[in-house]
């Protein structure tokens, strides 16, 4: 069964960037700096080349990695989902009924979680107890740090902001 990395068309588009920089840019500059650290001679004792060759590597990874999510992705645009139950996309405002502590979470794909600005993946745990879930269900959820509950208070779709400007 094929995995699906359901993302928005930023975190699409980020990652086109991302891909085109590594192959325009920066292997490029490392295939350059490897030639030129060859031109040094001795390779055993070459730091440059031996730099240049590791970060050559770390950047063919990184392209088949990311290949490998925007072969698997698949574009979602939230705002034409239901959100009357939480989905891909849904923004979740929510009290932890211990400490009546409020949160708010927005539900988006791997590549675009970014949890200090409220923003959580898809496939993290949070995220997979709460899918379904709709406005007024109490809902107990495990997480690494232990077991929580919460109250859902709101679920709806607002425009997702991905960075601060």
């Amino acid at each position: 069964m094929q995995r699906v990395e359901p993302m928005t068309l930023f975190g699409y588009e980020k990652l086109q960037a991302e891909v085109k920089d590594l192959k325009e840019v920066k292997r490029p500059q490392v295939v350059k700096d490897i030639e030129d650290a060859l031109e040094h001679g001795d390779l055993k004792e070459n730091a440059e080349y031996h730099a240049a060759k590791e970060m050559q590597k770390n950047i063919d990874n990184r392209l088949a990695e990311l290949q490998d999510i925007l072969g698997n992705s698949q574009i979602v645009d939230p705002s034409e989902l239901e959100h009357a139950r939480i989905s891909f996309g849904s923004t979740v405002c929510m009290t932890d009924m211990n400490t009546d502590e409020e949160v708010t979470y927005t539900i988006v794909g791997g590549c675009e979680s970014n949890p200090d600005m409220g923003l959580i993946s898809f496939g993290s745990p949070l995220a997979k107890q709460l899918l379904g879930k709709e406005e007024g269900d109490e809902v107990k959820v495990t997480l690494p740090g232990g077991e929580k509950e919460f109250e859902i208070d709101e679920v709806k779709y607002q425009e997702i902001v991905f960075e601060c400007h």
